[in-house]
């Protein structure tokens, strides 16, 4: 491989974040230690079994086996309209409106290719998911860092931006309910952004893979439901931690009819849309009752009560979260983020340090509720061992 020189929008690239967080888990491992992981946002709870048999019905029937449309399935489409309409009372055109994604991961690293040009700027929160950056770079754009802080909700002061950048910036990336720090924006925020985006020429992407995941009838609200949003804007969204469909690899975007013919445009051009069965096993998700969603987050809560208890009562201190399956915990004093990371794995517990995420994050790490009670109490008592 000597002889090959990595392109240079993979030189500019910042370490990624869980690469270095597997290599000192195996360094861990190798040495006996059990390993809690508290760090990766990957449901541990298995999909739905009627999810499955759909999947199961729809792989068997040669039909589905041919190349699907890059765009999705109409029906699939119509049943993401439905949806939209039922859960926020927005109305999205199917045809026009909706497109079928390979994960909302996916969708989200493409738009820029649709609409960044070299030199133009996206409005990228931080701490955030990297994905919005580096599919930034990937387009030959800049990021405009947006600080999310405490002192301001998690919500990045839109008025902070400099009229140079608002002015250069194609667009902007929001993500509420949040990853990594689990806030969540009201309709007040999102009417904030539509005005920022009409002002500026901007398009909004915002991702919503978590507002199926509100705790104690907290139901968060779609970037949608604000007036002029569909203008402005395209919304993201994912059945991985909606359903626990993870690896199965299927999500949509709705929103303005330009921005979902460009993203379908690059999508055309790279890949071959998703495997129809896996649509069909979507549709039965999106239309079946949905009780198992709120069978979820029971579940989800009473970890949520468990490690919010635990940890304060060991010396830590967080708010509890309205939504995600995520905490956001502040570091105890005199340590940074990666220090108390490092201190926590040395006894199998791994936590994501808050800085990986972006410099603000620094003074924080990130908890996913993504292990049974049982190794969650276990972790805590790990925790307490250390007498931070």
């Amino acid at each position: 491989m000597g002889f090959l020189e990595q392109a240079e929008r993979l030189r500019r690239l910042p370490p990624y974040l869980f690469k270095e967080i597997d290599r000192q888990k195996a360094e861990v491992r190798d040495r006996g230690v059990d390993i809690i992981d508290l760090g990766v946002g990957d449901p541990d709870l298995p999909t739905p079994t009627h999810i499955i048999e759909a999947m199961k019905v729809a792989a068997e029937d040669a039909a589905n086996h041919q190349y699907p449309s890059y765009s999705g399935m109409n029906d699939f489409k119509y049943a993401v309209a439905e949806w939209y309409e039922e859960r926020f009372g927005v109305e999205v055109e199917p045809e026009k409106e909706v497109v079928s994604l390979i994960g909302s991961k996916e969708g989200i690293a493409h738009l820029p290719l649709a609409f960044i040009n070299p030199g133009d700027v996206s409005l990228v929160p931080t701490p955030a998911y990297p994905v919005y950056h580096t599919a930034t770079l990937f387009a030959g754009g800049e990021s405009y860092f947006m600080p999310l802080l405490e002192e301001n909700g998690f919500l990045p002061d839109l008025d902070a931006i400099p009229e140079e950048k608002a002015r250069k910036a194609k667009l902007m990336f929001i993500n509420y309910p949040n990853n990594p720090t689990a806030a969540v924006a009201d309709q007040v925020f999102f009417n904030t952004v539509v005005a920022f985006a009409k002002k500026n020429g901007v398009l909004v992407c915002h991702d919503a893979a978590y507002t199926e995941m509100g705790f104690n009838g907290y139901r968060p609200p779609s970037f949608m439901e604000a007036e002029g949003a569909k203008d402005v804007g395209i919304e993201f969204h994912s059945l991985s931690k909606t359903y626990n469909m993870t690896g199965w690899r299927i999500g949509f975007a709705v929103g303005n009819e330009d921005a979902i013919a460009g993203l379908g445009t690059i999508k055309s051009n790279i890949d071959s849309g998703v495997f129809q069965a896996i649509q069909i096993a979507g549709i039965k998700a999106i239309r079946a009752d949905q009780a198992c969603v709120g069978e979820n987050m029971e579940i989800y809560t009473r970890r949520r009560n468990l490690m919010v208890e635990g940890l304060r009562n060991a010396g830590f201190a967080l708010d509890e979260p309205k939504a995600t399956f995520y905490m956001w915990v502040r570091v105890p004093e005199g340590f940074t983020s990666a220090q108390l990371a490092s201190r926590l794995l040395e006894k199998g517990v791994v936590v994501t340090p808050g800085n990986g995420f972006g410099e603000p994050g620094e003074g924080y790490f990130r908890i996913a509720l993504c292990q049974k009670r049982d190794r969650l109490a276990e972790a805590i008592d790990r925790i307490k061992a250390l007498a931070l």
